[in-house]
């Protein structure tokens, strides 16, 4: 059973932490994919018929925090959560990837698995993934979940997003800790370090303007890092989107409000989901 927003439990911990055994419906696989074997965690298909759902990791962490969205996801999608090269499970390349590399891989991974066109849910970081994904190769793309998306122009710098996440580990639920720890150890601490300058570099709003695919921006109602006025900019600037807020929740909302996230992803999928608003969403 799913945990309440904002809280992360035992067993949400035991199945962050399962991979590479097979658990809760998924299973760990290995592909090359532009020369590195990198690894995926992925459900069943359950024979919906429905879109896949690739989600896309932060910087500093794998595909193990967002175990709970893809189970909570895994009754109505196929769902998968590569981890990007360097992080988690997958082949550590000699240099941190920029985002628009990671989004060069995650096409060419994409290819590999000669996926439809698919719903790509980035968090964090791997909200800047994904929309350069979706700017870069809007092909592959079929809408676009965006959450806690960083960085916010006022604090974009290492300091202002190093201040932002100490206070936002305060509001998050504390079993996430061992998770986080050993990310930072299958990654080093230094491509976590490259990686967040890469993401202080990055301006993000060049590709949020350029992305065609429906779009919805994810906060939770808690974070630091991405604060209100960030998050309204941002929906501003995707020409087809809009925004759901999760009461409760903080920057990991995908983390710890894994059913509130998943019923935002497939409303965003549903035929009819522009003129569809839910309690907590904001045009």
């Amino acid at each position: 059973m799913p945990t309440a927003a904002g809280r992360f439990g035992p067993a949400e911990l035991r199945l962050a932490l399962a991979a590479p055994r097979p658990a809760a419906g998924l299973t760990s696989e290995w592909r090359l994919v532009d020369g590195l074997r990198t690894h995926t965690r992925r459900s069943a298909d359950p024979g919906t018929g429905a879109p896949p759902v690739v989600l896309v990791h932060g910087l500093a962490v794998s595909h193990r925090y967002l175990t709970p969205l893809a189970v909570a996801l895994a009754d109505t999608h196929p769902v998968y959560v590569p981890d990007l090269p360097g992080f988690g499970l997958t082949e550590r390349p000699g240099s941190a990837y920029d985002v628009p590399r990671h989004a060069d891989h995650l096409a060419a991974w994409l290819a590999a698995y000669r996926m439809p066109p698919v719903c790509v849910l980035g968090h964090s970081f791997g909200a800047e993934v994904a929309a350069a994904l979706a700017a870069r190769h809007p092909e592959v793309v079929r809408a676009v979940v965006l959450a806690g998306p960083t960085s916010d122009p006022v604090a974009r710098s290492r300091r202002g997003q190093i201040g932002r996440w100490l206070v936002d580990t305060l509001r998050e639920a504390p079993l996430q800790a061992p998770i986080l720890l050993r990310d930072v150890w299958d990654a080093r601490p230094w491509r976590v370090s490259a990686t967040l300058t890469h993401s202080v570099r990055n301006a993000i709003e060049a590709d949020l303007v350029r992305i065609a695919a429906p779009t919805v921006v994810v906060t939770g109602s808690r974070d630091p890092v991405v604060p209100a006025g960030w998050r309204s900019q941002a929906v501003r600037l995707v020409p087809h989107a809009r925004d759901v807020v999760v009461p409760g929740a903080a920057h990991n909302v995908a983390t710890t409000a894994p059913a509130q996230v998943a019923d935002a992803v497939r409303l965003l999928l549903t035929p009819t989901s522009d003129e569809q608003v839910t309690p907590h969403a904001h045009r």
